[in-house]
């Protein structure tokens, strides 16, 4: 009878813990949802296959990378590899463009806080307005900060929603799995990068691009992330050449499953946004419809 008692108080309590978690979860309401890609090519160029794809999973947005921002002449900060428009009126109406900029870390410094934000939103706008681009209501922003960078890009970032809100626009930001240990950015949502995970030297181990022994250690921080988060899953390849050797990285369709398992469980709204990296047509054929579907699954 007293063990009865116990495990009943032990549900009782698990039930109590669950319900104060989701009471203070900080994650609850997701400024978007739907199935999405991200396209980092440096031409808006989609064939039949990729416009299949889009339709077949209800694609609502597409991130696409508009430009990078580099240390360049003079060591000051400059766009990089921007992107041109070959199609990008053809999209369907019902898919977004999202731009998106990859800033790197080298370029955050204190002195380019209030000047940077600004070029930025205002080189988008132009590109927007040169290519007759409408409905735009976001911009995201892709750096691998760290500790040693995380005050000038949060800063760099206020700026940025500040200017962003001006001109009616929401400001999201990528976030890698490091930095779930650090406070959260000041964007309105974040976009958990769940690849790229591994440590290229240990490929004999762990495949590089996800594994989900490399991702266990920051599932701990999830609950208590102080933004809200969808995610993001590999679908490339990714050939590297060691000693010689040819070498191939994928994450095949049961790694991805088991890592989309293992943060959902901890944070629920990590299904409400899906992205795959990146919207390609190998890509797309490099994965059975029921991959994809598995992938996409809210």
């Amino acid at each position: 009878m007293r063990k009865i008692q116990s495990i009943i108080l032990s549900a009782t309590l698990a039930l109590l813990l669950t319900a104060c978690s989701e009471q203070q979860a900080p994650w609850r309401d997701m400024p978007v949802t739907g199935s999405a890609v991200y396209y980092w090519r440096t031409s808006l160029q989609l064939d039949s296959t990729e416009r299949a794809f889009i339709q077949k999973h209800n694609i609502r947005r597409l991130y696409c990378r508009y430009f990078d921002v580099v240390v360049g002449a003079g060591d000051e900060p400059q766009p990089n590899a921007t992107i041109t428009f070959g199609d990008s009126l053809l999209l369907p109406d019902s898919v977004e463009l999202v731009p998106t900029v990859f800033i790197t870390e080298n370029c955050l410094r204190a002195n380019e806080a209030d000047s940077m934000p600004r070029r930025i939103v205002d080189r988008i706008l132009q590109m927007n307005e040169t290519n007759d681009i409408g409905g735009v209501s976001e911009i995201q922003i892709d750096c691998d900060y760290t500790e040693r960078s995380r005050d000038k890009f949060y800063n760099l970032l206020s700026h940025m929603r500040t200017l962003c809100q001006e001109h009616g626009l929401a400001l999201s930001a990528t976030i890698r799995l490091h930095q779930l240990a650090m406070p959260a950015p000041p964007v309105d949502y974040g976009v958990l990068m769940l690849y790229n995970t591994g440590a290229p030297e240990n490929f004999e181990k762990r495949n590089p691009i996800l594994d989900v022994h490399d991702v266990a250690p920051y599932v701990k921080h999830l609950a208590n992330y102080d933004l809200p988060l969808g995610a993001a899953y590999p679908v490339f390849l990714w050939r590297r050449v060691v000693h010689g050797v040819t070498l191939d990285h994928e994450a095949d369709r049961q790694t991805i499953a088991d890592v989309k398992k293992a943060v959902e469980d901890r944070r629920p709204d990590l299904s409400q946004l899906i992205l795959t990296y990146h919207l390609s047509r190998q890509n797309i054929n490099r994965y059975s419809e029921e991959d994809y579907e598995t992938i996409y699954k809210h």
